[in-house]
């Protein structure tokens, strides 16, 4: 017992470390980003070897928070937009942008459905890459970008990190039944995967913040940075009240409030202000902050109840 709560205690702080050590050390994360495709491919991968097709059935839950999450990207458009127009597109593509590919990955490690965060996932990113390009075309700065090439591009970004590692680990359920019962049995694997994967994330908009800064864009990328604070904790909050109406907190919190936030920054840089671009990268300290607290507190619960045993 005393060495599965030592296992606890650093599982809970591996996070913030990550996190730290990647502002810290950002000017060598850029040497370092071309593995995060493979960390995500890797985590996404051991999660889904859990799930078998049937798992895969959209339904009032992810259509609900697709609407809500809709809804609040307009709505936080529009209550910024007379105020700060950078702000408005900043917060907008926070709220607009579609759920984390590794979403399901920290679902897992809080006692969620997976099944539901990786359907949701499906769901919003073909939403996202149908309806982005003509969204973001018609309030962005770069009509010259055709829907085509935008559709493209994301789905090049965005499926191959979700359907071919769904694929793989439904071919080995099938075919290699006894290597799948050993993946699943690695489960905590993928949790340090994600945090190599934190530490270059964080390490990279670290990178971007400071190279994208000038005196004269001090207070909008305050502004920015705040604007991603309040729309990350809306999400997570009222993603978790809808949840709650499903029997299940942990999935809608993570659902509506992990965003895939390097998608979020290239559509900025593309369609919008570039330092609209600092509100997803502040995102990702915000969201990441959040599910380090998520997950010390889940650990923590965790050791109460082994302890009280």
């Amino acid at each position: 017992m005393r060495i599965a709560i030592r296992r606890s205690n650093i599982k809970s702080v591996m996070m913030p470390i990550a996190m730290v050590v990647g502002a810290v050390f950002y000017p060598w994360m850029g040497y370092l980003t071309f593995l995060s495709p493979y960390l995500i491919f890797v985590m996404l991968f051991i999660t889904y070897c859990k799930l078998t097709p049937k798992d895969f059935k959209p339904g009032k839950f992810e259509f609900v928070l697709l609407g809500v999450q809709l809804g609040l990207a307009a709505t936080g458009y529009g209550l910024t937009f007379f105020w700060n127009h950078t702000l408005a597109e900043g917060v907008f593509i926070c709220f607009f942008i579609p759920t984390a590919t590794a979403a399901p990955v920290i679902t897992q490690m809080l006692g969620g459905s997976i099944s539901r965060v990786a359907t949701f996932s499906l769901l919003c990113n073909g939403m996202i890459a149908i309806a982005g390009p003509i969204v973001l075309a018609a309030m962005g700065d770069h009509p010259e970008i055709t829907f085509a090439d935008s559709f493209l591009l994301i789905l090049k970004q965005v499926f191959p990190l979700i359907l071919l590692p769904l694929a793989l680990a439904m071919a080995m359920r099938k075919f290699t039944p006894r290597l799948h019962s050993y993946v699943v049995e690695k489960q905590q694997l993928s949790f340090y995967c994600w945090c190599v994967s934190l530490l270059i994330v964080v390490g990279s908009c670290t990178s971007f913040a400071i190279q994208n800064w000038t005196p004269d864009s001090t207070g909008t990328m305050v502004m920015l940075a705040l604007g991603a604070l309040c729309a990350c904790l809306i999400q997570f909050k009222l993603g978790r009240r809808i949840g709650a109406r499903f029997g299940d907190k942990v999935s809608g919190g993570q659902s509506l409030g992990q965003k895939n936030t390097v998608l979020a920054v290239w559509l900025a840089l593309a369609y919008l202000n570039p330092i609209a671009s600092i509100a997803p990268a502040a995102y990702v300290a915000w969201q990441n902050i959040v599910n380090s607290w998520q997950l010390m507190r889940h650990e923590s619960k965790i050791r109460t109840f082994s302890l009280s045993q």
